[in-house]
């Protein structure tokens, strides 16, 4: 059995430290992301393999922050790291596993949801999102795919996962790496330009769109098609059957989250006080 785990059937009970490999839940170029069993206790995990032959500096860098960060947190609306530890040349990230899967197989499923739902899960969003600007962390890859879900069903916890792709940003820094997911990328770093926390801010802003549409606001076959059609827009293409169905605090916060502009678009401040997810009434009325 090679112990790289290169192909799910190869993977399949596949054994890493305390843990035993079951299925294969995803991956990219630098990790795979398994479910595992802890073979004494029977605790399911999800076990994220990094290669470290595969890190370049700068992915070191950001796996010490997604490390660095974890340990220290306990927060509902973030991933919850058990513990870490180092075999057959990789680096083990043992996660809780989240039986709900992910926001984008969610939105798969269901299509467009209503605007309480879609406000709800801005406002876990946001409660997790307050924790990684206090540590001064952008993610940088905030999609669907890196949002996950505790439970398939009934009252469904988000928890933002994924943090190979972050870093430590404080005020003022300016930052030039290009890196992200295409159709979630904020416009600056799509055109090369510095930038700062705020793109974290359009991606949020594309998944509030996309949880309303059942789809994301731009698309292109290709970054420099992508940013065109963003250019190419005076307003946001909200679909007119959905945008008359819709509060004007949604419309306004999903309208200022995909500034194409960082300085006309909400700080996270802003955001995490707009008056859509200060929203608190049963059947639609009242506000906090």
């Amino acid at each position: 059995m090679e112990s790289s785990l290169t192909t799910d059937v190869l993977a399949e009970f596949a054994t890493f430290g305390d843990y035993t490999v079951t299925a294969k839940l995803g991956g990219g170029t630098m990790s795979t992301v398994w479910k595992a069993e802890h073979r004494s206790s029977g605790q399911v995990v999800a076990l994220k393999q990094v290669a470290l032959s595969k890190l370049t500096r700068t992915l070191k860098n950001s796996l010490d922050c997604e490390l660095n960060f974890l340990s220290t947190v306990n927060h509902p609306n973030i991933v919850r790291l058990l513990e870490v530890f180092q075999a057959e040349g990789c680096i083990f990230l043992v996660l809780e596993f989240c039986a709900g899967g992910n926001l984008a197989s969610y939105i798969r499923l269901h299509g467009g949801v209503q605007e309480q739902i879609a406000r709800k899960f801005m406002q876990q969003l946001g409660a997790g999102l307050k924790l990684l600007n206090s540590h001064h962390i952008i993610h940088r890859d905030l999609k669907p795919e890196n949002v996950l879900l505790s439970s398939p069903q009934g009252d469904v916890v988000l928890k933002i996962a994924d943090f190979g792709l972050s870093r430590t940003a404080y005020p003022n820094d300016h930052i030039e790496t290009v890196c992200g997911s295409p159709l979630y990328m904020a416009p600056e770093i799509l055109q090369f330009r510095p930038y700062d926390e705020k793109v974290d801010m359009w991606s949020v802003g594309v998944m509030l769109f996309e949880l309303l549409h059942g789809y994301p606001p731009y698309r292109g076959r290709s970054n420099v098609q992508l940013i065109r059609k963003i250019q190419s827009c005076s307003c946001l293409p909200f679909s007119e059957p959905i945008l008359l169905g819709l509060h004007p605090d949604c419309v306004d916060m999903c309208s200022r989250l995909l500034s194409i502009k960082p300085e006309n678009r909400l700080s996270f401040d802003e955001f995490y006080q707009h008056a859509f997810l200060r929203f608190q009434g049963v059947g639609g009325e009242g506000y906090l």
